[in-house]
Formats: C-alpha cells, sequence, structure tokens
C-alpha cells in the first residue's frame, strides 16, 4: 500500500517530528499525516483528531497510531473518544467506516504497516527499531504513583533517593501543568516537622542531577516566579495516562459504547499497581493516597455496572467480590455485588451479602443499612426480574 508523507506545511512537519529521519534511515513507514478533505463530515475536529482518525481509517492499532503521530498510547484512546462524541458516532467500527464515507481515506491509499514492529523500554511499539530512534517519547521519564513511587527512564529504573525526596518528586507528579511552590513542598511533605525552607532547593537540585535528560539539568524540572514544576514534553506521570484513559471511558459511554467503556476503565485500572504512594510520607501523600484509592474504587464500580449491563455478570462478580472484601463498608459495592448474584441465581448469597454489610455497619459505624442496601434487598424479595443486572447510577 503507498506510504503518504508529511507535507511541508504540516505543524508537526515544521517542528520536526520525532523519529521522523529514523524512520526514513530504516525504510519504516513514514508518519501518519491525512490530506485536506472539504467535507461536512468533519466538522468540529481538531486537527491532530482529524489525523488520529485518518489513521484508524487506514487501518493502524493505536501502538502505531501513536508511533506515528508522536503521541503516547493512552493519549490516542482520548482523542478518539472525543471523535466519537464530536461525531455521533457509536464505536470504532463506525468510525472507520465515517473516514471513508466524508472522503478522509481514499481505497487504496494510507500508511503501511510495519511488518516486525520494535518494542521499545516503555513497552510502546517505535520507529527505527531497538528504542534507539532518539524520539521524544522513547527519552522521556515516567514517574508512576500509583503504587510505589517509580521512576523509569529508557526502560530502567532510576533511584529516586529518600523517602522525603521521593515525596517532594511525588508532590510535583501529581500537580500537572501547575507550579508548586516552596512553602506548599514544605508543608505537603514535612507538614508540622518543617527542617526549614532550604531542604526543597536541595531535593530539587538532587532529583534534577539524577533524572536528567541528555546534558541539561533543568529538562525534568523547571521553575518559575510560582514555584518548581515537571516539564510536560519531558515526563509522562501514570496518574494523568490514567485520568485520560478514564475521561475516554467516559466519552465512550455519552456515545454508547459500552464494550469500549469496559476496555478503557479496564486499561485505567490496570496502572493502579498497589497502595498509591506506599510508604510516601508527608500530609499530602496522605491526602492523595486516600483520593487515589477512592478513585480505583469508583473506577472498578463503574466498570462492574458495565459489564453487568452488557451480561459479562461472571466478569463482574469476579470484580465486585474482590471489591467487597476491601471496601465491606461500601453500601453501593454491596448493593451491586447483591445485584450481581441475583442476576446469576444467587439468591440466597445476595441476601447473605445484606446481612453480612448490615452487621459491619451496625458494629463499626452503629448506623444502618441506606437506602441502596434497602431498595438492592427489596428487588431480590420481590424477585424483581427488571431489576436484575441492572446497576445503579455511580
Amino acid at each position: 500500500m503507498p506510504t503518504t508523507t508529511a507535507r511541508q506545511g504540516h505543524p508537526s512537519a515544521r517542528q520536526g517530528c520525532p523519529g521522523a529521519a529514523s524512520q526514513a534511515r530504516t525504510g519504516a513507514h513514514q508518519p501518519v499525516r491525512r490530506p485536506q478533505p472539504s467535507g461536512p463530515g468533519l466538522a468540529g475536529l481538531t486537527a491532530q483528531e482529524r489525523d488520529v482518525l485518518y489513521a484508524l481509517g487506514c487501518g493502524l492499532p493505536d501502538a502505531e497510531i501513536a508511533d506515528a503521530l508522536s503521541l503516547p498510547e493512552r493519549a490516542v484512546a482520548g482523542q478518539l473518544g472525543r471523535v466519537l462524541v464530536k461525531l455521533g458516532l457509536p464505536d470504532r467500527t463506525a468510525a472507520i467506516v465515517h473516514a471513508f464515507d466524508c472522503g478522509l481515506v481514499v481505497p487504496g491509499q494510507g500508511p503501511r504497516r510495519r511488518s516486525a514492529p520494535a518494542v521499545t523500554g516503555h513497552g510502546r511499539t517505535g520507529p527505527g527499531g531497538g528504542g534507539g530512534s532518539g524520539s521524544a517519547a522513547d527519552t522521556r521519564l515516567r514517574v508512576c504513583v500509583l503504587g510505589p513511587l517509580r521512576a523509569r527512564l529508557d526502560g530502567r529504573s532510576v533511584d529516586v533517593g529518600p523517602v522525603r525526596q521521593q515525596a517532594v518528586l511525588a508532590a510535583l507528579a501529581l500537580s500537572p501543568g501547575r507550579s508548586v511552590s516552596r512553602q506548599a513542598l514544605l508543608d505537603g511533605v514535612w507538614g508540622m516537622e518543617s527542617p526549614g525552607a532550604n531542604v526543597v532547593p536541595v531535593y530539587v537540585y538532587r532529583l534534577r542531577k539524577g533524572l536528567r535528560l541528555g546534558e541539561c539539568p533543568d529538562s525534568v524540572i523547571g521553575r518559575d516566579r510560582y514555584g518548581y514544576r515537571l516539564v510536560r514534553d519531558a515526563v509522562e506521570v501514570d496518574v494523568t495516562c490514567m485520568e485520560d484513559l478514564v475521561g475516554a471511558a467516559e466519552a465512550a459511554e455519552r456515545a454508547g459504547d459500552e464494550a469500549e467503556a469496559v476496555r478503557l476503565y479496564g486499561r485505567a485500572l490496570e496502572l493502579f499497581r498497589g497502595e498509591p504512594l506506599a510508604g510516601l510520607p508527608g500530609p499530602l501523600a496522605e491526602l492523595e493516597r486516600l483520593r487515589l484509592i477512592e478513585r480505583r474504587v469508583a473506577l472498578a464500580y463503574r466498570k462492574a455496572h458495565w459489564q453487568l449491563r452488557l451480561g459479562r455478570v461472571a466478569d463482574a462478580l469476579a470484580g465486585l467480590s474482590a471489591l467487597a472484601l476491601e471496601q465491606p463498608l461500601n453500601e453501593p459495592v454491596a448493593a451491586l455485588l447483591m445485584r450481581a448474584l441475583h442476576h446469576a441465581g444467587r439468591r440466597a448469597e445476595a441476601l447473605a451479602v445484606f446481612d453480612r454489610t448490615a452487621r459491619r455497619l451496625a458494629d463499626d459505624l452503629g448506623v444502618a443499612p441506606g437506602e441502596p442496601l434497602r431498595r438492592a434487598r427489596w428487588s431480590i424479595l420481590r424477585g424483581d426480574e427488571a431489576g436484575r443486572g441492572r446497576a445503579g447510577a455511580a
């Protein structure tokens, strides 16, 4: 299939699309660049959203679209979700058909697929093979806080130093696109045990030295009159990736693509590697730890909700059973588990969940079951078929 090339006037071509030179040298396909159709079927799409739709119409999977457009793979899902919403399309298949119908993709024209894509240290396919193409995505620092804090560069772990220094990096990672003042770092990392303002520049200097990209000391952590911040194009944070996936899942929900929503919620949940910010000290880490745990529970609930709506009862039960053990006082989770068991024909077990949760609520909190649990119980006792497998709003 013929290869399309970037036009000189295209923004990505003017910026020097990372990895394009190495692709030309190695014979890999050139970056995906869309033609300029004038039809009405693309109204409202940004240039990047049109590029994603074009690449999808040419038959590329998400990983190759990410490489061709020099995007993180998780961003491709977010872009596609927005395309589906703006165009009122139900799913990816409809988007591919639409790309042809509106003239964005012409049969027989488009980018080639790689026969043997190389895998970089970040697990994405990369141009040039072997991860040595010099692509910006290959050399970015990845900071993970959805578990014990980790920093990875070029596929290898990087030592971030003692726990307080790790907490400084985590505070910056949890403030994407914003500067964090020296005082905010002191309050968030040390609380009432502040050793003095001078400790922050020392820790930032050590982080810059250990995490620098190339020879530039400020390539990872920048500074302005408001404080310190992670340089957006140099660092990828798993929390940001997770929220992008959630945004795409919510877009799929609005578009009526429940199966895609389940898939994207699953990918977001896979980014959690245990207790967020495990072992990090300070008030900020404690508050963010609780927030991110609640976020994970909410995402698991939404995933199970749509699994039930799709009739994937066994999958929903597996996730809800584990979640109920972890969150024994969470009434919406218990109510959804009861509905899933009822849908599976396990009425006695569903009622036992109510009894067990009611006892825990009375013993631990001194309260009676709330409306979600009572409503689920009455639905089961009435044998309400209409309520089977139907999850309440999260």
